[in-house]
């Protein structure tokens, strides 16, 4: 699906065909959009790679003035799947005339900017448009990081009364995640650091003032999930012990019980021998024999309080 968008005196219109200074969306584009995009002028190496859920991150320039930056953003699968959060490519080509953005499914950031809502946004300031996905990004990383944390945070509470493996599986599943973010961010990072360095593409001060926000935005995104990261596998390791410490507990509980509840049946059972035993000629036998191990189960019981058992 191709999607072309331009500003006008009217805000962000969509245009059939496209203009110089338009921003072009390809998103899962068929064959018939390939051919399109070839008419245009933008090399098919640029287009593949962000079809490409495991393609990394960077940058490259054709001869005829052509440029790929290509980055990878988060997104959010579902709270049931094995990876909640996870990484996908963008791609994002410069022309001399367009300025256009590839991805292999529906982007949030790019749909956020396609609404118009965006303030002071003008597809005919390429450069700046480029930077402001790239400020997008990063903030996304910090909104899901944040996101994160809150379910973490949930999990803690109900890991210290579990028994089970269930909340440690959740962990693991967030764990992992934060991997994604964290190998994306670093990659990410090599990226900006080059479109710095290397002033790939030209910039007026206030586009450098953007990038350098950029670059201390995802900066800011590596060190707080790195910092996530360190305290969620701590939090594994010490919720592993607390759950087998709370079976423990149990364990120990029960087996308190069954050893009050054997006293009954082991004072009955002695009674119950074909022997002279006292109490058997007595009208109140039996509440004498109840009695005994009443009296047996709680100085048991009291001893077992005592030294913390029960």
């Amino acid at each position: 699906m191709i999607i072309i968008h331009k500003n006008t005196e009217n805000g962000l219109v969509h245009l059939n065909e496209p203009v110089n200074g338009s921003w072009i969306q390809v998103q899962d584009p068929t064959q018939r959009d390939l051919i399109d995009l070839a008419a245009l002028d933008i090399p098919q190496d640029f287009i593949t790679p962000a079809l490409d859920v495991d393609e990394r991150s960077r940058t490259e320039r054709e001869d005829n003035g052509a440029i790929l930056i290509l980055l990878r953003l988060p997104f959010f699968q579902g709270a049931k799947m094995d990876l909640p959060y996870s990484t996908q490519p963008l791609g994002i080509i410069l022309t001399e005339k367009y300025l256009i953005t590839v991805s292999k499914g529906n982007i949030e950031i790019l749909d956020e900017f396609a609404s118009g809502k965006a303030k002071g946004l003008s597809t005919a300031k390429r450069n700046r448009f480029v930077l402001r996905i790239l400020l997008q990004i990063a903030n996304k990383y910090l909104y899901y990081l944040r996101e994160i944390n809150k379910i973490v945070e949930k999990l803690e509470d109900q890991i210290q009364l579990s028994l089970r493996n269930k909340e440690v599986l959740e962990l693991l599943k967030y764990q992992k995640s934060l991997v994604y973010f964290t190998t994306a961010l670093k990659a990410n990072e090599l990226v900006l650091e080059r479109l710095q360095r290397t002033q790939l593409f030209k910039m007026y001060p206030e586009d450098e003032d953007l990038l350098e926000d950029v670059i201390t935005e995802n900066q800011q995104a590596i060190e707080m999930v790195n910092i996530s990261s360190s305290i969620l596998t701590s939090m594994m390791d010490a919720f592993g012990s607390i759950i087998s410490n709370n079976l423990n507990v149990v364990l120990k509980f029960l087996t308190s019980v069954t050893i009050v509840l054997s006293i009954p049946t082991i004072v009955t059972s002695f009674f119950g021998m074909n022997a002279n035993l006292p109490f058997l000629d007595r009208p109140l036998g039996t509440t004498f024999v109840a009695a005994i191990f009443l009296l047996i189960a709680g100085v048991v019981v009291y001893l077992f309080m005592r030294r913390d058992w029960f």
